[in-house]
């Protein structure tokens, strides 16, 4: 089925190679700075962000339901391999994934590395910075920090329920997206009444001491 349009907002940059076509639901937003190449397959209500690199050109690219690859991450494979994201999987800024497998509703932090090969368990928490070396075997409800990554500690009920929200919080962006992202040109000064940005969302550390 082809993904619907919004006309005054440019395509993403969709690639075929070597006979394979990428497949994206028409409910998931994928920015048009994205990349998307190959054996890749997107789901509903997936968010890609702006630069992000999709490629499957060697390996298979299969991103579940639910899923956000926020702006400048990476994604690719060796010939044959695959990188799996599971339903709900968050992939921070900037992060790499190589070949890996990352469990349903877990977090992989902010500039992180994934390497071939491992897999990470159902809802945990990859820190910020991490290194997760190849083959490395992560069971679910772990949070994992540090290069190479170690875990630390299970994820605690009100930790899990805080990505849950961060994560509800981008699927609702990919709603908002198709109806109120527009291009145009910018403005040469503020105007008289700026509008407020609600605050829907606290850090972890916030979060943490209520």
């Amino acid at each position: 089925m082809a993904r619907k349009k919004n006309k005054s907002f440019p395509t993403p940059m969709v690639y075929s190679f070597n006979g394979f076509i990428p497949i994206i639901d028409p409910s998931a937003y994928i920015h048009p700075t994205a990349t998307i190449t190959g054996n890749v397959t997107i789901g509903k209500k997936v968010y890609v962000g702006p630069s992000a690199s999709l490629r499957g050109d060697w390996g298979e690219i299969i991103i579940e339901d639910g899923c956000n690859v926020q702006d400048g991450c990476i994604l690719h494979a060796f010939p044959a391999a695959k990188v799996h994201l599971k339903k709900c999987a968050h992939i921070g800024h900037g992060s790499i994934i190589h070949g890996a497998t990352i469990g349903e509703n877990t977090l992989v932090g902010m500039n992180s590395v994934v390497m071939d090969y491992a897999e990470i368990g159902d809802e945990c928490i990859i820190g910020a910075l991490s290194f997760v070396p190849g083959e490395m075997k992560i069971p679910p409800r772990k949070v994992v920090v540090g290069s190479p990554a170690k875990i630390i500690k299970n994820v605690s009920d009100k930790m899990l329920n805080w990505k849950t929200n961060g994560t509800k919080l981008y699927q609702q962006l990919t709603i908002d997206n198709h109806s109120k992202m527009k291009l145009v040109p910018a403005l040469t000064k503020p105007k008289r009444l700026k509008k407020k940005q609600s605050r829907s969302f606290e850090t972890w550390k916030e979060t943490k001491r209520k």
